[in-house]
């Protein structure tokens, strides 16, 4: 690096701390994959990563949790008063979530519903927090299989490698979702794969909490032992980290090229026989992780000229999809 990069690189920092921070922790990843990282928990309640944070909430917009405080009631409170009482909490180990609230929203074209568990506005802004400190850590070790929830990769992307593998001859396609994935990723193999890269406590423990906060039901708080649900900032992340085992697994020269786009696969194979394999190699898997394909979304299609041959990423919902020709 020249003098004149490294003063740049240094003016860049001091310009913005939370980047100088991100960067050097995905480089330490990234140079050691088998570090554990112990000294994280003092890093998520830092002032400007909590803004960075806050800043993240309000740009996603979103509705109130469980408690009806609106963005715009935080405004109002103060969001400097906010962020000074979640860093004291969060120093203090005093932070613990509010039971999300569970809203049912429609699945386009379907009769289906997705869950989604909305966290307080305030627990957004914890789990945004934890998002800054832990994704560079684990993104360093993502594969480029891996599309969904990651930056500067896209549903377009996904569809561009679709695209040239079937030029190349793979036109025999293994299509599936995993069902009910977010809800149903277990809590302990998900700690598990975290704690490959994780060792600070306090951290894992924040965590843990969060994970175990619970929606009402039937005037009842229900805490479930698996499930990173739908609707919280880290969720994306977590299932991906989760997910990140089977991509690592995956043998590409003998059962074709994955996409994954967070819980929806794509395999392109050279034949059949090929696709059915995968199909079953992913079948088991996915079992080994406590998941399953979703037995209505999951077919084998062969591309071929006048068939089922049209790769359409539904961008808006993150997805891909094979549309019929």
């Amino acid at each position: 690096m020249s003098a004149g990069q490294a003063s740049s690189a240094a003016v860049g920092s001091v310009r913005d701390p939370v980047r100088a921070l991100q960067h050097a922790l995905y480089r330490s990843a990234k140079a050691d994959p088998g570090r554990r990282f112990h000294a994280l928990r003092d890093k998520v309640y830092r002032r400007d990563v909590l803004w960075r944070a806050w800043v993240a909430v309000r740009r996603n917009d979103g509705a109130p949790g469980i408690d009806g405080t609106t963005l715009a009631d935080v405004e109002e409170y103060g969001i400097d008063r906010l962020l000074d009482e979640l860093a004291e909490d969060l120093r203090n180990g005093r932070w613990r979530p509010l039971p999300a609230r569970r809203v049912l929203i429609p699945k386009p074209g379907t009769d289906e519903c997705r869950p989604l568990s909305i966290p307080s506005v305030r627990d957004r802004v914890v789990q945004a927090a934890l998002k800054v400190v832990l994704e560079p850590i684990f993104e360093a070790d993502f594969l480029p299989c891996s599309f969904g929830f990651r930056l500067k990769r896209s549903a377009h992307d996904a569809l561009q490698v679709l695209v040239d593998e079937s030029w190349q001859g793979k036109r025999w396609v293994v299509e599936t979702d995993i069902a009910e994935c977010f809800s149903a990723i277990p809590h302990e193999k998900l700690m598990q794969v975290i704690e490959e890269r994780i060792s600070d406590q306090g951290v894992l423990k924040l965590l843990r909490v969060m994970l175990r906060g619970g929606v009402p039901e039937d005037g009842v708080v229900r805490r479930e032992a698996s499930g990173t649900p739908q609707g919280g900032p880290a969720s994306p992340l977590l299932c991906n980290t989760y997910l990140h085992r089977l991509d690592r697994v995956w043998d590409a020269g003998e059962h074709g090229v994955l996409v994954r786009y967070c819980d929806d696969l794509v395999v392109m194979c050279q034949s059949r026989e090929q696709a059915e394999a995968a199909l079953a190699r992913l079948t088991v898997l996915l079992g080994d992780l406590g998941l399953e394909p979703k037995a209505a979304k999951t077919r084998i299609v062969h591309l071929a000229e006048g068939g089922q041959g049209d790769f359409t990423p539904d961008v808006g919902h993150g997805v891909m999809r094979l549309g019929s020709a």
